[in-house]
């Protein structure tokens, strides 16, 4: 192949994207199309609501946050609601992570029946909505072993975000160079050690975008355990609403409060893959 000559672009400055591309690529034009979008959101839901008649009642939200006794400070209900979601979340991620690692072990074994069992599991898991699953941990497996509906849900959301997380890991695998795994065979190490100390901590550079991702669709589908009533946020927003009828404020409520731990992952997520870069 004959290689382009390039001698004439010497000493010529480097062609720029136009003007309106690097305006509306900035940071802040982004930060201000979103306060754009969030308030025409939030005028149109007022204005919906006046024109519904609706009656306002913003200033009952705070007790449902927090509240002072003669003991001291002590979280509202949505906080406790908050609480719950955290934890059903941080376990069902632990569980998701340990058998999505396994199902991508299982499927790059190159073993026949390894791979099989895990394809077939891909292919179950990603035919089933997350609600029928649901059902089925609850209202089928859970009479037969004895689950209450928190452990339900734990297992239901792991086995499904399993699925992804599995995916995840197999594309990290796969990221690291095969040289590493040759010059791990060189040395004499097994497959086990190559992965635990060449090939796992490689990949997490490439792991940690999509596994952030996933962490956050996470915590957003565990609102769907609201419907065999396990007491996470949404569950005790839709309690307070049949006690107040406040429906605007208590949604927009719990919607600030998913959105607020959401960036608060993405923000923490960003700041460790960054340090681990200049780490490396």
């Amino acid at each position: 192949m004959i290689a382009p000559d390039l001698s004439g672009l010497k000493g010529q400055p480097l062609p720029q994207r136009p003007v309106w591309r690097r305006v509306l690529g900035s940071a802040g034009v982004s930060v201000v199309l979103y306060l754009v979008i969030v308030a025409l959101i939030v005028y149109g839901s007022y204005v919906g609501a006046q024109n519904m008649g609706y009656n306002w009642q913003w200033h009952r939200v705070p007790q449902f946050l927090y509240s002072y006794t003669d003991e001291g400070f002590q979280p509202g209900e949505i906080v406790l609601g908050l609480f719950v979601t955290l934890k059903l979340t941080a376990t069902s991620f632990a569980l998701a992570v340990a058998m999505g690692l396994l199902v991508a072990l299982l499927r790059l074994s190159g073993l026949v029946m390894g791979t099989a069992v895990s394809l077939a599991f891909l292919e179950l898991i990603r035919n089933i909505p997350l609600l029928v699953l649901l059902y089925l941990f609850y209202y089928v497996l859970g009479p037969i072993f004895g689950l209450d509906r928190y452990w339900a849900s734990v297992l239901t959301l792991a086995v499904f975000h399993s699925a992804l997380i599995s995916e995840i890991f197999r594309a990290g695998i796969n990221a690291v160079e095969q040289g590493q795994w040759e010059a791990a065979k060189s040395i004499g190490m097994t497959r086990g050690q190559t992965y635990r100390y060449i090939i796992l901590p490689q990949s997490v550079r490439f792991m940690l975008p999509p596994m952030t991702g996933e962490a956050v669709h996470l915590i957003k589908s565990s609102a769907i355990v609201s419907v065999i009533a396990v007491a996470e946020l949404t569950t005790i927003g839709r309690n307070i609403i049949s006690e107040t009828f406040m429906s605007f404020e208590i949604w927009f409520t719990v919607a600030i409060v998913y959105m607020a731990v959401t960036l608060i992952l993405s923000v923490g997520v960003s700041y460790l893959e960054h340090r681990y870069r200049v780490d490396q």
